[in-house]
């Protein structure tokens, strides 16, 4: 009897172990990896009574080996305006572009095979009729897709947000002189990803700006035009998140589970669980804010719902990538010192990056009024201007 129950427990060892190498190597595994870009999104028609907006998409397999079905794929349009939109309808309409098989005329989306490593191509064609459009800002496109394979059925949703208005350049030259500078807060459109920061400054700031000018940028709107935004359905809390984020503070961006998911998927479990153990036991010898510093610069830059204005405000803002590299090049390209930075209404004005020769002082006190505002002014850039003395 021992003899067997030792060759059983033997076997119960190796049969573990197995399982454990093919868990191990399931999770290394690509799985369901297609994604849907933005696409390029143009405005066909801009009439006052109607809109024609077109998107060129791409779905992306993006395995060594694998092949993945998109078994559906629709999209729906939900307007913004400040206006009612009681009289405005709305069409959308999507329509393969695949090279090996023709479109239906009936519209129908039928089963489609991305092989291994290819794309294919879908259009979106939006229209939008009314008697007056003038109030519309901009159209918010949600396509949802499910994707087949070894990953299993798992449907994925890719939204683009369209601007509709463009403010003139002129709107925006209306200079204030305090806290020891000129300052010109600059309105945009609404900033989407398929916008590019350098392509923003030079059509907004560029007919302002003089030498001497300094050019803030505030961190979220350079991380949406870097598409770092996740809707909450996309994300799945883990254990760990689903714990600790009741002992944060309510108002803070990670007092969800979805909102501290996202920095443990960024940051890693391990370290959000050493920075959660060794803060608090910091914060008992009275030292305060020591998970932020060991849990990565993200912990800080996070925006949860409401975090921002709308649609994003629906949306998980992440801080920007490389904010470094985004200044330089900004300076490379229009000669203007540029910073990225984190104002709020408590007086707290952080500088996640800057080009050399910014006083980071000069900034903090110009920029300690919020003058941009955390609304939806749509002021997302500030030109500073020195005044003598300063």
């Amino acid at each position: 009897m021992g003899v067997v129950l030792g060759t059983l427990g033997a076997g119960l060892a190796v049969a573990g172990a197995v399982a454990l190498a093919l868990e191990a190597q399931y999770r290394g595994r690509a799985g369901n990896a297609l994604d849907l870009t933005p696409g390029d999104w143009k405005i066909e028609v801009s009439d006052p009574q109607h809109y024609r907006l077109v998107g060129e998409l791409e779905l992306r397999n993006l395995t060594d080996s694998l092949e993945i079905f998109v078994p559906e794929l629709t999209a729906e349009t939900q307007l913004l305006s400040k206006g009612s939109l009681d009289q405005i309808e709305s069409t959308t309409a999507v329509t393969p572009q695949h090279e090996d098989e023709p479109a239906r005329k009936d519209g129908y989306w039928f089963a489609y095979i991305v092989k291994v490593g290819k794309t294919t191509k879908l259009r979106i064609n939006v229209d939008i009729k009314g008697p007056d459009l003038s109030q519309l800002q901009s159209a918010w496109v949600k396509v949802t897709y499910v994707t087949y394979g070894p990953g299993g059925r798992i449907p994925k949703k890719r939204h683009v947000i369209v601007p509709l208005q463009f403010p003139a350049v002129e709107d925006s030259n209306n200079w204030q002189n305090r806290d020891g500078a000129e300052m010109l807060c600059v309105k945009t459109h609404l900033l989407t990803p398929l916008d590019n920061p350098v392509d923003a400054v030079k059509r907004y700031v560029m007919p302002h700006a003089k030498p001497g000018d300094v050019l803030t940028i505030g961190e979220t709107p350079i991380a949406i035009m870097q598409g770092r935004m996740r809707h909450p359905s996309e994300i799945k809390p883990g254990w760990l998140a689903r714990r600790i984020c009741y002992y944060f503070h309510p108002t803070s961006s990670l007092a969800t589970a979805v909102g501290m998911q996202s920095l443990v998927d960024i940051s890693g479990p391990w370290r959000v669980a050493a920075a959660f153990v060794l803060g608090s036991i910091a914060r008992v010898f009275g030292h305060r804010g020591g998970f932020y510093q060991l849990a990565g610069e993200q912990a800080r830059l996070i925006d949860d719902v409401t975090g921002t204005l709308p649609p994003y405000e629906q949306f998980i803002v992440l801080g920007p990538h490389d904010p470094q590299g985004v200044v330089e090049e900004i300076q490379r390209e229009t000669g203007l010192p540029t910073a990225i930075v984190d104002v709020n209404d408590l007086r707290r004005v952080k500088i996640l990056a800057s080009t050399s020769g910014v006083s980071e002082k000069f900034l903090e006190d110009a920029l300690r009024s919020n003058p941009a505002g955390n609304a939806d002014e749509q002021t997302p850039v500030v030109l500073l201007r020195p005044t003598q003395g300063t």
